[in-house]
């Protein structure tokens, strides 16, 4: 619905106006198009810096996460060897009576996904959180030890 057509011309009707109509184009939408879901963990992974360092016995992730508390982190591993880094940052409340002049600090989904080298040891992962930096450190495997050759008897008959 148009609200243009009925004479109202409010900056807020049209932008209401817009959300709805993208929610018909959801509907009607082509099927091999990218889902919501699929474009806001996208957006999420951009949005979130990250370091990966490789010491001799680990790897180490080092992910900004500012005003996260610990229980607001999430790092798991999914199809035995991808790291994932999420978290969420929720906008304060307001106060009764202050406004916000202006809102520049991110808030929403934060996401980070990285695939773990074969010798990445996914029993041995720890994450700290200091500062509203994330640190995740997963151990190496210990190299392979070299196979000896193996010697068969010859048999006479």
């Amino acid at each position: 619905m148009d609200f243009r057509i009925m004479g109202y011309n409010s900056p807020l009707l049209h932008a209401l106006n817009h959300m709805m109509d993208l929610h018909e184009d959801d509907a009607n939408r082509n099927p091999n198009a990218a889902s919501r879901v699929y474009v806001r963990d996208a957006k999420a992974m951009a949005a979130t810096p990250a370091d990966i360092r490789e010491d001799p016995k680990s790897y180490v992730f080092i992910v900004d996460m500012p005003g996260l508390k610990s229980g607001d982190m999430i790092v798991q591993v999914e199809d035995d060897n991808v790291l994932l880094i999420s978290g969420e940052r929720m906008r304060e409340e307001e106060k009764e009576g202050a406004k916000y002049v202006r809102m520049e600090r991110r808030v929403g989904k934060f996401m980070r996904k990285f695939v773990l080298p074969e010798n990445a040891n996914t029993d041995a992962i720890s994450a700290v959180c200091q500062d509203g930096v994330l640190t995740v450190t997963v151990e190496k495997l210990p190299p392979p030890e070299p196979k000896k050759p193996k010697t068969i008897e010859v048999k006479i008959c």
